[in-house]
């Protein structure tokens, strides 16, 4: 699944986005594309568990 992510600036932004997807889906495999604004999740993965963590993170995820 593709997530669009909003206030990705830096490569801080990217890791913290990754760390949080990968938390809410163990096992999967989770890749940013900082500039596109794009975390694409690969494996068992729910959309709203994974946007719900980075949210918590502190970034903005658009509707899909």
């Amino acid at each position: 699944m593709d997530i669009t992510v909003k206030g990705m600036t830096c490569d801080g932004c990217a890791v913290a986005v990754k760390r949080a997807a990968e938390a809410s889906a163990p096992g999967a495999t989770v890749r940013v594309d900082l500039r596109a604004g794009r975390v694409s999740v690969e494996g068992k993965a729910e959309r709203a568990a994974v946007a719900a963590a980075i949210e918590r993170a502190g970034f903005t995820v658009e509707a899909p």
